[in-house]
C-alpha cells in the first residue's frame, strides 16, 4: 500500500468538499505514514483540465477521485455532468481510483452510472456521515469497492437494461432540454434527422411517453437524474 495519495476532489458544493478533506485528515492522523495531498475543482472545466494535465504528466498521477454527478455543463457543452467526467477518467487515467458521490437516489439512474463508470465507491450525499467517508476511503484504497447502504438497496432491485442510456442518449436529452429543435440536432449530433427521431422514439419507450411531446421526455428525465 502506498503512504502518499494525490486526491482530486470535484465537487461545487463546499460543506460536502470539506467533509471529505477531514474523513482524509482525520486517516493521516491515525496513521502517521499515511498522507493525503489534495486538489479541488468545482465544475467540469476546471475538473477536464486537472485530468488532462495529470494524463499528459510523466511525473503527476491522480490517486483517487471523489466525483459529484450533478454539476453544470462545461462551458463547450462538450461535457454534461459529471458521468462524463468519469468516462474521461477511465479513458486518460485508468489507474486513478473514482468514489462516486450523488444526491441521484433513483435506481435507473444509479444502474446507469455503474454500468457507465463501473465506480471504486458509492456514495449517496444523504448517506454520508464521518464514519462513512472514513470507511469509504480505506476500502477504496485497500480492498473496493465500497458502495453505502442507499447504494447496495438499489443494486438489490431488478432493472432493465433500457435504462443504460450512451452519451449520445445525454447529450439528445440536454439539447432538447435548452430549447434546441430537431431539426438543428444533425449539426449538434453524430446523427442525421431520422437518426435523431430513432433516439427519440426510443428515449420515449425508455420513459414510458410514447405518445408525448418532447417537453414531457425532457420533464421525466430531468426527474430521474439524466439532465
Amino acid at each position: 500500500m502506498k503512504s502518499e495519495y494525490s486526491v482530486l476532489i470535484i465537487d461545487d458544493h463546499p460543506l460536502i468538499s470539506a467533509a471529505y478533506k477531514s474523513a482524509l485528515d482525520y486517516l493521516s492522523s491515525v496513521d502517521n505514514n499515511l498522507s493525503f495531498n489534495t486538489d479541488e475543482a468545482t465544475n467540469c472545466d476546471m475538473a477536464y483540465e486537472r485530468i488532462l494535465a495529470a494524463s499528459e504528466s510523466d511525473e503527476e498521477d491522480i490517486d483517487i477521485i471523489f466525483l459529484d454527478i450533478k454539476l453544470p455543463p462545461s462551458s463547450d457543452g462538450k461535457i454534461l455532468s459529471g458521468e462524463d467526467l468519469g468516462l474521461l477518467i477511465n479513458e486518460l487515467l485508468p489507474d486513478s481510483k473514482i468514489i462516486i458521490s450523488t444526491t441521484f437516489n433513483d435506481n435507473y439512474r444509479v444502474h446507469s452510472i455503474f454500468k457507465n463508470i463501473d465506480p471504486d465507491g458509492f456514495l449517496i450525499k444523504n448517506d454520508i456521515n464521518p464514519k462513512e467517508l472514513v470507511s469509504a476511503v480505506k476500502t477504496v484504497i485497500n480492498d473496493p469497492p465500497y458502495y453505502s447502504k442507499t447504494v447496495i438497496k438499489l443494486l438489490r432491485k431488478h432493472v432493465s437494461n433500457q435504462f443504460i442510456l450512451d452519451k449520445i442518449d445525454r447529450l439528445l436529452l440536454y439539447e432538447l432540454s435548452i430549447g434546441t429543435k430537431t431539426k438543428d440536432l444533425p449539426g449538434i449530433l453524430p446523427l442525421s434527422i431520422a437518426g435523431v427521431e430513432r433516439r427519440k422514439r426510443h428515449l420515449k419507450e425508455v420513459f414510458d411517453v410514447v405518445k408525448k411531446e418532447d417537453k414531457d421526455l425532457v420533464l421525466v428525465a430531468k426527474e430521474k437524474g439524466f439532465i
